[in-house]
């Protein structure tokens, strides 16, 4: 029997469950029946780090002011036809959308420009259209459980959470990496990187006390979309909050890096009083095949690594890339 699951396997069958053993943290999500994660180990004796705790969303850290309630709103749309086609409020810093983009839908008269990012019809239903995933680096607005409209609105599809099973597995060189066993289509969103939220103040004091600077860095991710100094918002005008998922985090902490990914990040904004702790929420950018393991790239978006990569005195510093893919950078940051 594998090391990962062992101890549940003898100690915490039926009602019995253990606070500190993964797979008890697992059984406990509610979605655990329908869209289970998985623990898989067949190379070594390795199990997870013990000191790590699963959740099913992100945890405030001390010192994080959130919005107070007063500034927060949503949309008062009266249906979700209304959302898809009106004048959303949950949409109103967000990018409109194009004719030829409702290829998939019926429309019985003449067509209307939708606003959301997502295709609400036909056989693309849910997942990201292409103007988003391929051609842009915008966030993501949503409806969410502030709004009017329906818990079906096309506009909630991060607000519903993963739809899908995700094993944690074991693999040949790289420790542990995620995938999952049913195909994903392109634009698919997939989860949410969760963890802990906390100061840019307490992540330079994290990162100064981790043996490894550089290797902190795997998973802090600062939540810096909409960071402005001269922001009148003193939530965005500050330094960004990050997210820390070391020791506590969904199934994503453990998606490894690739230079030529199958999946993005997308800064993805409900409430917008809450822009300066939005979601990151993963979506697939090709289709990927069950069991394919599952990338992102760490740094996407970052330009100054091939010019670092040529200086001597740089390279001693950075981190060396394993992902082996052919379009491999040679180094992580």
């Amino acid at each position: 029997m594998e090391e990962v699951t062992k101890k549940h396997f003898y100690n915490h069958t039926g009602p019995n469950t253990d606070p500190t053993c993964h797979l008890c943290q697992i059984r406990s999500f509610k979605t655990h029946e329908k869209i289970p994660i998985s623990i898989r180990n067949t190379v070594d004796g390795e199990v997870l780090n013990p000191n790590f705790r699963f959740i099913d969303h992100s945890v405030i850290g001390k010192g994080v002011l959130v919005a107070d309630s007063s500034f927060r709103v949503g949309c008062d749309c009266e249906d979700d036809e209304e959302c898809m086609y009106s004048s959303c409020q949950c949409l109103d810093e967000m990018a409109g959308g194009s004719d030829e983009e409702l290829d998939d839908d019926t429309v019985p008269h003449k067509p209307r420009r939708k606003r959301f990012a997502y295709h609400s019809r036909g056989a693309k239903a849910g997942l990201l259209r292409s103007r988003i995933l391929e051609h842009s680096r915008d966030a993501i607005y949503e409806c969410h459980d502030g709004c009017n409209c329906s818990r079906n609105c096309p506009n909630r599809v991060v607000e519903r959470g993963r739809t899908v099973p995700l094993q944690i597995f074991r693999t040949e060189d790289r420790g542990w990496g995620v995938r999952c066993p049913l195909p994903l289509r392109k634009g698919q969103f997939v989860d949410r990187y969760l963890g802990e939220i906390i100061t840019s103040e307490e992540a330079d004091r994290r990162r100064q006390a981790s043996s490894l600077a550089q290797r902190k860095d795997v998973y802090l991710f600062a939540l810096d979309k909409f960071s402005d100094p001269d922001s009148i918002d003193p939530l965005l005008a500050g330094p960004p909050r990050e997210v820390d998922g070391e020791f506590m985090s969904g199934p994503t902490r453990f998606i490894n890096h690739s230079c030529e990914p199958n999946m993005r990040i997308f800064a993805r904004v409900g409430d917008h009083a809450d822009k300066h702790i939005h979601d990151l929420a993963l979506f697939a950018i090709r289709d990927i095949k069950p069991n394919e393991e599952l990338t992102f790239d760490y740094v996407d978006g970052a330009e100054d690594l091939d010019s670092d990569a040529h200086d001597p005195a740089k390279v001693k510093e950075m981190t060396k890339c394993l992902c082996g893919s052919e379009k491999c950078r040679g180094f992580l940051w």
